[in-house]
């Protein structure tokens, strides 16, 4: 029977720090952060380790060549086992969907769901790859605002994520050869206009602070947060056009990770719950410190 050690190991465990913003980032942007927010990021947790599971069922055989230290390969984690953790945790997500939102919620969560399983067994090898992965935060985000009165208010913090989720994943396709400096070079280039973007974007005009006192510090903070995700994914990636070199890639996929909640708190304060922003951004060095014991790759 795998261990609790082993299991983190096989979904990734730190790297669910990164998740929980996507559904606050959406909860915030319909006004109806809440206590079926919480509900609504669990579910998201749990799809997000059964995607990872999945992953590693799918590409168990290519882990035997590149990453043979991966859970599946070393024997420590069965096939059989990783796919039932897989299932059982889609099963879950599902359900703490219905359970926290109902029947709007899974509208959302069940494409969701579908869209981790394809990217897994399908997309993942081919130039749709990146793209199906961002469709995936994408929906993330979304579920987050369907206790409100359209998911649609959630569409810009979604698209941003999306974005986000489309560069690391690019990215990441080289973590194991190495690639030459135009990868990461591209890469860091779509962060810089992203962090920009964000800086300058704002939320619904008729949900706006009501002082400009109030208005300079949702600024501030969203600037704030937008810069320290820009300064440390950033300067991973230009270590990487610098070397580009397997090692370097993969701190820069896993750095990516781990300062995605700080652009997620961005977003989150964007739309006015400045207090909640900071808390999704504070998982940033939380999850740093669990990476240096289970690689969030």
């Amino acid at each position: 029977m795998p261990s609790l050690r082993d299991l983190a190991e096989l979904v990734r465990a730190p790297a669910a720090l990164s998740v929980p913003g996507d559904v606050v980032a959406g909860a915030a942007a319909g006004q109806v952060l809440g206590g079926r927010t919480l509900g609504l990021a669990c579910s998201s947790v749990c799809l997000y380790w059964a995607g990872m599971a999945a992953n590693d069922w799918a590409d168990r055989h290519l882990d035997a060549v590149e990453r043979p230290e991966r859970p599946i390969p070393s024997g420590r984690v069965s096939p059989d086992a990783a796919l039932k953790v897989a299932a059982g945790l889609t099963v879950a997500g599902l359900a703490a969907a219905g359970l926290s939102g109902g029947r709007r919620a899974l509208a959302v969560a069940v494409p969701l769901a579908a869209a981790v399983w394809s990217y897994d067994l399908v997309a993942k090898n081919t130039a749709a790859g990146p793209l199906a992965m961002a469709l995936c935060r994408g929906l993330d985000v979304l579920l987050g605002a369907t206790p409100g009165r359209s998911v649609a208010d959630a569409l810009p913090s979604a698209l941003t994520v999306a974005a986000h989720t489309y560069l690391l994943t690019a990215l990441s396709r080289a973590e194991v050869s190495g690639s030459d400096r135009s990868l990461p070079a591209a890469t860091l280039a779509g962060t810089v206009a992203l962090a920009v973007a964000t800086v300058l974007g704002r939320g619904d005009a008729s949900r706006e602070p009501q002082t400009a006192r109030a208005a300079q510090v949702v600024r501030t903070v969203q600037a704030g947060l937008t810069g320290w995700y820009a300064a440390r994914f950033g300067l991973s990636q230009a270590q990487a056009v610098a070397e580009p070199s397997a090692s370097r890639l993969r701190a820069a996929v896993g750095t990516g990770i781990v300062a995605l909640p700080a652009l997620q708190g961005a977003l989150v304060a964007r739309s006015g719950a400045i207090r909640e922003g900071i808390a999704v951004a504070a998982a940033v060095p939380l999850g740093r410190a669990l990476a240096r014991k289970v690689s969030p790759t």
